[in-house]
C-alpha cells in the first residue's frame, strides 16, 4: 500500500469522532492527525449539532483554579523549571494509528492500564507524562470550551487525570489552532470575559487555520481571543492538565510560505499556559527560519513529519522515517536547550515484534534521541514491552546522557559513516558514532575532530564497558549497517579543550547573531595551470576572473549524501551530465550536500515519470520543485539559490511525489579568491605563474598538489597579495592540466557569534588551569574588555587593517585547578566577534 493510501485510510480511523465534535480555538483534539492526508472538515450539519452544550458540562467543568500565577519563565518558557530537561513519557499517538482504531483505542481502561505499566516498568527510571492525542474530547461546554468524550470516559476524564497523578505522573492533551464555523455561528459566550463571545473571533476576512482547514485562523488583535484562550488554559489547569501538544503550527506542517500562520496563537496559548506552569510542545516539520520564535513561546518542537510508518497492524515506524532525520537534528541542534527542546517524535522501539526497526536500528534510534537531548518519550504499548526495549529504555547512562541536556552536532554529514558529539559541563564528551550505511564499517572518532587536544579515556555506554585510555582517536571496528556505537570520552590530565562560540556552555548578555555575514569560511580553490612543451612564446597573461567561480559536481561525488534506498544509472545515453544519475522511488527519500559558498543550482532531469521534489537550504524550505513533465529533458535546472552569505551551507532534496526523483549534478557558487584562477606553463619556454589572492596572505595555509603540500620559498613565494609558483617546480609537473589547491583558513567552524551592541558579553564557565581566547580581527572591531572571576585583567584591541581568522587575542594560564568566569565585554568598535574559548586541564 502506497503512504498516501495508509494516511488516506489512517483519516478515517478517526473520521466518525471528527463528525461530532465543535473545533474551538485549538481544539480538535478528535482531528484525524495525519499531516499528509486531504483536509476532511466537518460537515455543516455536524458541526451545528456539535455546537451544542455537551451532555457533561458541569459546573465543576467551568471552574478557574485559584493562585493562578500571573508572570511566565521568559528563558525556560511556559512550563518554567520543568523545561531544565527534555522530558520523558509516553504518546498514545503510534499505538492509536497501529491499532487502526485511533478513536477508540485511548478509551479509560486502555490509558489507566498504559499509565500503571509505566509506573512498574518505566518511572524509576524518568518517564512521568502520559499524553493522550488527537480524539479525547466529545463536544464543548456552553462557553465553547471542550469537554472529554463520555463514550471513551464513563466514570469521567478526571478519573483517569486523578489515576494518573496517583501514579506520580503527569498528563498531556492534544489540540490544534483555529476556530471552527461551528463556533462561530453558535457565537457562545466566553467564560469569565462578559461581553466577548466566540461569533467575533475570527480574523477577517476569514482565512484558513490549521494544515486540514477544520477552522479558522484567530485574531488575536481582538482582546476576547486571548481571554478566550486563557478559559480554556484555566478549565484544563483545573482538571490538573500538565502538558498541551499544539500540532498543525504553522510556518511548518508542510505549510511554511505563510499562507498559514498559527505564531500569534502560538504565543497566545504559551501566555495562558504560562499562568498554569503546563509545558507547550508544538508540532509538526516547524520552520527552522522562525526557530527564535518557537523558543521564545514553547518547551519544545517537532523538526519533521510524523514517525508513524502508518501501517496498521504491521509496524509503528520504518528505518526510512528515522534515518531522515539525521540532517534535520544536524540542522536544528543548536536550537535545542533548556527550556525549549528539539522534538523528534514517538522513540518506538519497545517491541521488536512492532516496531518496523531490526535491534541494531531500534538502538540507533534511542542513540539518536538520547544524544540530541529529544523529550525522550515512546509510542509503544508499555503492556508489551519485551526485554530489548527495556534495555534500550532503561539503561541508566543513556538516559543520562539524554538528561544532561547537551544537544549533539555532527563532525560531517558528508557521509553515511557519521560522528556525532556534545560536550558536557564536566569536559567530558558524548560520543555517537553511526554507520547509515548499508554495510559494516570501521568508523573513528578522532579527539581533535570534537575540540579535545590530549588523550581521553573511552567508554561504550551501551554495553557499559570501559574501553581504555586513547592518545588522540577511537576507532569502533565492525559497526553494523544502521548501527552506532555511544560512549564517554574523558579528557585526562593536560588536556585542552576547544569551545566553539555556539556552544550550549557558552553563554551570552545582550543582542547576539550567529553568522549573518559575520563570519568567514575556510575554503580551498584550485589554480589550474596548464602544461605544454611546445618551445612556443609563453601565452598571454590570463584575463581577471569576475569574482565568482563554479564548481559542477556529478551525482556520484562523495560528498553527495544520499538517505534512504537510492540506485545508480550509467550509460543512459539520454545526455545526463556525465551520462548517469541517481535515483529512488521511495517518497521521503533525500540527498543532502554541504558546500562552502554563495549559491547552488539543483539539476536533474524532467519526465513524465517524476513529480515534486522539496528543496531545504540550510534547513529552511525554499521551494517546492515540479520535475514532471510531458517529455524527457535532461540537465534542467530544476531550482537554483544566489546571494547567500559566503559561508557554509546544505542543500537538501526530499522525493515528494511522482515515481522516480533523480540527481544528475550539482552546481555551486563560490567567491573566487584567485585572480587569475587558470595560468599556463610551457616547459620548452619556462616562467613563473602568479596569481593574486583576495584575502590577507597570512590566512592562507598551504598549497597542495594531489595532496601533497609545495614547500613556500622554494616551490612558490608570497609576495603582499602576489603567489608566484616557481618554474623550476611546474617543470618537474607532466604535460596537462595541475591543479594546485590553494586552501585558506577561516574562523573556527566557520562560524562566529557577533554583536553591534557596546556592554553585550560574552561568559564562560570552566574547570581548569588556564584559558585563551581566539577570534577575529577586523577593521570594523573595536576594543573588549575580558573580565577572569568578576575582576578585569585586560582590554584587548580587536582592530585590525583586514579581517583575518583565529588569531588568539587573550591567554592566561597558571589558575588555581577550581572553577572560573570568563566573560568578555564590547567596549567599542562596530562588531564584537567571538570564535573560540579553549581551556587547559589540570595536569
Amino acid at each position: 500500500m502506497t503512504r498516501f493510501l495508509r494516511n488516506k485510510a489512517t483519516r478515517g480511523i478517526l473520521a466518525g469522532v471528527v463528525a461530532a465534535v465543535v473545533l474551538p480555538v485549538g481544539l480538535s483534539a478528535s482531528a484525524a492527525r495525519d499531516p499528509r492526508g486531504a483536509p476532511t472538515p466537518p460537515s455543516a450539519a455536524n458541526s451545528a449539532k456539535g455546537a451544542t452544550t455537551s451532555a457533561s458540562d458541569s459546573a465543576a467543568s467551568i471552574s478557574t483554579p485559584a493562585n493562578v500565577s500571573t508572570e511566565a519563565s521568559p528563558s525556560l518558557g511556559p512550563a518554567g523549571a520543568a523545561a531544565n530537561k527534555p522530558y520523558m513519557g509516553w504518546s498514545s499517538y503510534s499505538m492509536q494509528v497501529y491499532s487502526n482504531d485511533g478513536g477508540n483505542w485511548i478509551n479509560a481502561a486502555q490509558i489507566i492500564a498504559q499509565s500503571d505499566a509505566m509506573k512498574k516498568k518505566l518511572q524509576p527510571y524518568g518517564y512521568k507524562y502520559i499524553n493522550i492525542d488527537a480524539a479525547w474530547n466529545g463536544g464543548v461546554d456552553g462557553y465553547g470550551r471542550p469537554v472529554p468524550s463520555t463514550k471513551l470516559y464513563p466514570n469521567g476524564f478526571q478519573a483517569v487525570i486523578d489515576h494518573i497523578h496517583a501514579n506520580g505522573q503527569k498528563v498531556g492533551i492534544y489540540s490544534i489552532p483555529g476556530i471552527s464555523k461551528a463556533l462561530l455561528d453558535a457565537n457562545l459566550p466566553v467564560y469569565g470575559a462578559p461581553g466577548c463571545t466566540t461569533g467575533n473571533l475570527a480574523k477577517q476576512p476569514l482565512q484558513q487555520g490549521d494544515y486540514w482547514g477544520f477552522g479558522y485562523r484567530v485574531d488575536m488583535t481582538n482582546p476576547c481571543a486571548q481571554k478566550y484562550i486563557d478559559s480554556i488554559a484555566d478549565l484544563f489547569a483545573s482538571w490538573g492538565i500538565d502538558f498541551l501538544k499544539f500540532d498543525s503550527v504553522t510556518p511548518g506542517s508542510g505549510k511554511n510560505d505563510l499562507s498559514l500562520d498559527a505564531r500569534d496563537e502560538v504565543k497566545g496559548w504559551s501566555q495562558a499556559l504560562a499562568r498554569h506552569k503546563i509545558w507547550l510542545e508544538l508540532s509538526w516539520a516547524l520552520d527552522i527560519n522562525y526557530a527564535d520564535y518557537w523558543k521564545q513561546w514553547a518547551n519544545g518542537w517537532r523538526l519533521n513529519w510524523d514517525v508513524e510508518c502508518y501501517c496498521p497492524g504491521e509496524a509503528l515506524t520504518a528505518w526510512a522515517n528515522i534515518s531522515r532525520l539525521f540532517p534535520n537534528v544536524a540542522d536544528w541542534w543548536r536550537h535545542g536547550g533548556p527550556g525549549g527542546w528539539n522534538d523528534l517524535d514517538s522513540l518506538n522501539v519497545g517491541n521488536g515484534t512492532m516496531d518496523g526497526l531490526t535491534k541494531d536500528e531500534r538502538r540507533t534510534a534511542a542513540t539518536l534521541w538520547a544524544v540530541s537531548a529529544a523529550p525522550f518519550y515512546i509510542g509503544n504499548d508499555m503492556t508489551k514491552l519485551d526485554s530489548y526495549g527495556l534495555e534500550l529504555l532503561t539503561n541508566p547512562e543513556v538516559i543520562a546522557v539524554n538528561q544532561a541536556g547537551r544537544p549533539a552536532q555532527p563532525v560531517s554529514t558528508k557521509s553515511n559513516k557519521q560522528v556525532w558529539y556534545s560536550l558536557n559541563a564536566d569536559s567530558s564528551y558524548n560520543v555517537a558514532i553511526y554507520n547509515l550505511g548499508t554495510t559494516e564499517a570501521n568508523i573513528t572518532a578522532n579527539f581533535a575532530d570534537l575540540g579535545l587536544d590530549g588523550s581521553a579515556t573511552v567508554r561504550d555506554l551501551w554495553a557499559r564497558k570501559d574501553l581504555g585510555q586513547f592518545s588522540s582517536s577511537y576507532t569502533a571496528a565492525l559497526v553494523p549497517p544502521h548501527g552506532v556505537r555511544l560512549l564517554k570520552v574523558t579528557p585526562q590530565k593536560k588536556a585542552a579543550i576547544r569551545v566553539n562560540d555556539d556552544d550550549l556552555r557558552v553563554s551570552y548578555d545582550g543582542a547576539w547573531q550567529r553568522n549573518g555575514n559575520n563570519e568567514v569560511p575556510a575554503v580551498s580553490e584550485p589554480l589550474t595551470v596548464a602544461v605544454t612543451d611546445s618551445g612556443t612564446p609563453p601565452a598571454a597573461p590570463q584575463a581577471a576572473t569576475s569574482g565568482i567561480r563554479t564548481v559542477d559536481l556529478n551525482d556520484n561525488d562523495p560528498g553527495i549524501v544520499y538517505t534512504g534506498s537510492w540506485s545508480t544509472s550509467t550509460g543512459r545515453g539520454f545526455g545526463d551530465y556525465q551520462d548517469d544519475v541517481h535515483w529512488t522511488e521511495t517518497q521521503g527519500d533525500a540527498f543532502s550536500y554541504s558546500f562552502v559558498g554563495n549559491g547552488v543550482d539543483f539539476v536533474t532531469e524532467k519526465d513524465p515519470s517524476q513529480g515534486e521534489v522539496e528543496i531545504y537550504v540550510d534547513g529552511a524550505l525554499k521551494a517546492t520543485v515540479d520535475t514532471h513533465a510531458d517529455t524527457r529533458s535532461a540537465q534542467q535546472v530544476v531550482y537554483s539559490i544566489s546571494d547567500l552569505p559566503n559561508g557554509t551551507h546544505t542543500i537538501r532534496g526530499v522525493k515528494k511525489s511522482g515515481q522516480f526523483m533523480l540527481v544528475d549534478k550539482l552546481v555551486i557558487r563560490q567567491e573566487s579568491l584567485l585572480n587569475p584562477g587558470t595560468a599556463a606553463f610551457d616547459k620548452a619556454a619556462q616562467a613563473d605563474v602568479s596569481t593574486e589572492i583576495a584575502r590577507d596572505p597570512g590566512e592562507l595555509l598551504s598549497i597542495a598538489n594531489a595532496g601533497k603540500a609545495l614547500v613556500k620559498g622554494t616551490d612558490y613565494t608570497v609576495a603582499g597579495k602576489v603567489v608566484t609558483i616557481k618554474k623550476a617546480y611546474l617543470a618537474t609537473q607532466p604535460v596537462g592540466s595541475t591543479k594546485l589547491d590553494f586552501s585558506f583558513r577561516g574562523d573556527y567552524r566557520d562560524d562566529v557569534h557577533a554583536t553591534t551592541a557596546n556592554g553585550a558579553a560574552v561568559n564562560f564557565t570552566f574547570k581548569g588551569t588556564g584559558v585563551d581566547w581566539t577570534t577575529a580581527l577586523a577593521p570594523d572591531q573595536g576594543e573588549a574588555d575580558v573580565y577572569l572571576d568578576g575582576k578585569l585583567v585586560t582590554r584587548v584591541n580587536l582592530h585590525g587593517d583586514a579581517r583575518v581568522t583565529q588569531r588568539q587575542v587573550f591567554t592566561k594560564t597558571g589558575l588555581k585547578d577550581a572553577q572560573h568566569t570568563l566573560r568578555i565585554v564590547k567596549v567599542s568598535g562596530d562588531v564584537l566577534r567571538n570564535d573560540l574559548i579553549r581551556y587547559t586541564l589540570a595536569k
